[in-house]
C-alpha cells in the first residue's frame, strides 16, 4: 500500500478508535490490527501528531502502579472522521470508475 495513503488511513483508524471510548496504545493497537497493521513504532508518532493537531487529548490514570496515558477524541477530531466519511464517497466513485468493466 502506498506509503502516504496508510499514514492517512492509520490517522484515521486511530480516531476511530477512541471515537466511542478513551484507550491506551496497546488497546488502540489491538482494535486496529485487525484492519490494519500497526506497530508501536508506527503509533506512538501518530498519536503526538494527531494530539499536536489538536485532534485529541491525553491524560494518565494509574494502572497497577504505573501511569498510563489515555487518548480521548475531541470535536476536531470528530470533525475529521466526519471529513473522511465525506471523501471516501468521492474515493469509491473513483474506485468504481478505475475497476468498472469494459463493455464488448
Amino acid at each position: 500500500m502506498d506509503t502516504q495513503l496508510k499514514r492517512g488511513l492509520l490517522d484515521i483508524c486511530v480516531l476511530a478508535a477512541i471515537k466511542s471510548e478513551d484507550s491506551y496504545g496497546y488497546k488502540i493497537i489491538k482494535d486496529i490490527q485487525p484492519y490494519l497493521q500497526i506497530s508501536e513504532s508506527s503509533l506512538y508518532p501518530v498519536l503526538r501528531r494527531l494530539e499536536t493537531a489538536d485532534m485529541l487529548s491525553v491524560y494518565s490514570v494509574e494502572h497497577n502502579g504505573r501511569l498510563r496515558k489515555y487518548y480521548r477524541i475531541n470535536n476536531k477530531g470528530i470533525m475529521r472522521l466526519n471529513a473522511f466519511s465525506e471523501e471516501w464517497k468521492e474515493l469509491t466513485a473513483i474506485y468504481n470508475y478505475v475497476t468498472r468493466e469494459v463493455k464488448k
